[in-house]
């Protein structure tokens, strides 16, 4: 890396001593230090200090905002990498928020040949009917769950067999069960929503008698080089997601706009230069 380069940053900083981080799982380190997780201070600022490994040079034509990007889709990389999804395999994605989105964009790049979507917001839900971020529209039905039965609208739609992998990213009180519910029997379910309430409710005897795998994401681990690849060879679209730019002095406004999911927000950046 050189004076000026554009990087993406790697915002966790593991120990890398731990069993954990030596097994290649730094995603899961005990000891890992997050920035903006008390007491670690957050990058809203002109400057900080990370280490050069955490820093992820980008291509030329890169642009800030994308390399902001790089993050959420890390994340939906690694969820769509635990599923172990196969082409043609059908997919449900609860929740199309900015993770939720990559998601079915990433399941769509992996070869899901159909898409269902749920997401109480009307324009999100648009979006993920409009949303070609790797040429091909990532949702083929998107679900209001405040009008529509969406457990069972997705098992409709899918023949009465259910879909193979279901995605819980919305972190609501009943999307977990919801994604079970609509799950296969020897299906997958991957849960990467982070409830408000730190419980994650479950039926039991539908994740038994289906002989479901759950599996939860923990961030991302390794994703950065292949982010970057995708966006920087045109496969995935991030930079429509980014809706809002703000300078530093507006923060406050950002996070009341994105907190109470006003005009139309998916994904707020903060701008602390004038590279944007």
């Amino acid at each position: 890396m050189e004076i000026g380069q554009l990087v993406a940053v790697e915002p966790a900083i593991p120990c890398g001593e731990c069993e954990s981080c030596l097994h290649g799982h730094p995603n899961l380190c005990p000891h890992v230090r997050f920035c903006g997780t008390p007491p670690i201070d957050g990058v809203f600022a002109e400057y900080a200090v990370m280490p050069a490994e955490n820093c992820f040079p980008l291509p030329d034509g890169f642009t800030p905002a994308e390399g902001a990007m790089l993050e959420p889709l890390g994340v939906a990389i690694h969820s769509v990498d635990l599923a172990h999804l196969r082409p043609g395999f059908t997919v449900a994605v609860l929740g199309a928020g900015p993770i939720g989105l990559l998601t079915a964009a990433m399941a769509r790049a992996a070869g899901a040949s159909e898409v269902y979507v749920t997401e109480p917001l009307g324009y999100r839900r648009e979006f993920a009917l409009q949303y070609a971020a790797t040429g091909v529209a990532v949702a083929d039905a998107a679900l209001n769950p405040n009008e529509d039965d969406v457990v069972a609208g997705i098992v409709r739609l899918t023949g009465g067999r259910g879909v193979d992998v279901a995605f819980e990213a919305a972190g609501a009180p009943e999307t977990p069960d919801q994604a079970a519910r609509v799950t296969r029997p020897g299906g997958k379910v991957v849960v990467a929503g982070i409830p408000s309430e730190d419980v994650m409710t479950l039926t039991a005897s539908v994740v038994r008698r289906k002989g479901l795998t759950i599996k939860m994401v923990r961030r991302m681990k390794h994703t950065y080089p292949h982010a970057i690849a995708l966006v920087h060879k045109g496969m995935v679209d991030v930079k429509s997601l980014v809706t809002h730019v703000f300078p530093l002095e507006r923060i406050a406004e950002a996070f009341e706009i994105v907190a109470g999911y006003d005009d139309g927000v998916l994904r707020a950046v903060i701008r602390v230069a004038d590279a944007f």
